[in-house]
């Protein structure tokens, strides 16, 4: 039997490999991204930069990659007052989630996505959510997912299963997991194409690609990238244990 996945793409780091995570295991797979006037819409150029390249540089995915889909969710902004959607500082909010949380996007990220795969036929949905390192969005959590994945299935009437692949991984785990998946040029590919900065910079490039370097995302990806850097050298300055000798 075919499988047959749906990846909520949105052009960072993040859906970036669990994008790749996807071509490796399934046999076609689809993408959703979705413009919600997100401060950081130039995310949306991204997708087709990245989309484009994994078609052109990874023959192992390219007949994988299936149809991309884009959907207007513009009422998340008009509804959402958060520094993910409006002109504002980015600061901790008295509950200890920071104002770039948008109350209910995943959940309706998810709820569109599914429908869109019942329609095509795509049993699984892909997100790069995690509990790891992440802001403390509820609704990136297991618990959360889990109790998702239930609902969709039982309001569609049909099996919908959710795979998030980047849950229990930090970020320096998902850069390994980028190398694992497509080596140096998927890595590459993250550093020069992806966006995953909140202010939307494109004008500073960085080790890790671009951004402020100062927003919650631009710090995570910083700090996963240094710890992945220095935790490839050591295992180039570390040879491997000899064989013992046999008698």
């Amino acid at each position: 039997m075919t499988s047959r996945a749906l990846v909520l793409f949105s052009g960072g780091q993040d859906s970036t490999t669990c994008l790749a995570w996807a071509l490796d295991r399934y046999d076609h797979v689809e993408t959703i991204g979705f413009d919600y006037g997100q401060r950081h819409r130039v995310e949306l150029e991204c997708r087709q930069t990245v989309l484009q390249a994994l078609r052109d540089e990874f023959p192992q995915w390219a007949d994988k990659l299936g149809e991309d889909h884009m959907l207007d969710m513009s009422v998340l902004g008009h509804i959402s007052d958060t520094a993910l959607t409006q002109d504002k500082a980015i600061e901790f909010e008295q509950g200890g989630l920071p104002n770039t949380f948008v109350p209910g996007r995943n959940l309706m990220f998810f709820n569109f996505a599914a429908a869109v795969a019942w329609r095509r036929g795509l049993e699984v949905l892909i997100g790069g959510m995690c509990e790891t390192d992440y802001s403390g969005y509820p609704d990136c959590r297991d618990n959360t997912l889990k109790a998702l994945q239930v609902a969709l299935s039982l309001g569609l009437d049909a099996r919908m299963v959710i795979e998030t692949p980047l849950m229990w991984l930090d970020k320096r785990e998902t850069w390994q997991l980028a190398r694992t998946l497509g080596g140096e040029a998927l890595v590459q590919l993250v550093c020069e194409s992806t966006h995953t900065c909140y202010m939307g910079d494109r004008s500073h490039r960085h080790a890790w690609g671009y951004g402020c370097g100062e927003c919650p995302a631009c710090a995570l990806r910083a700090s996963g990238h240094a710890a992945f850097v220095s935790s490839a050298a050591s295992d180039i300055a570390t040879p491997p244990a000899a064989e013992p000798s046999a008698h």
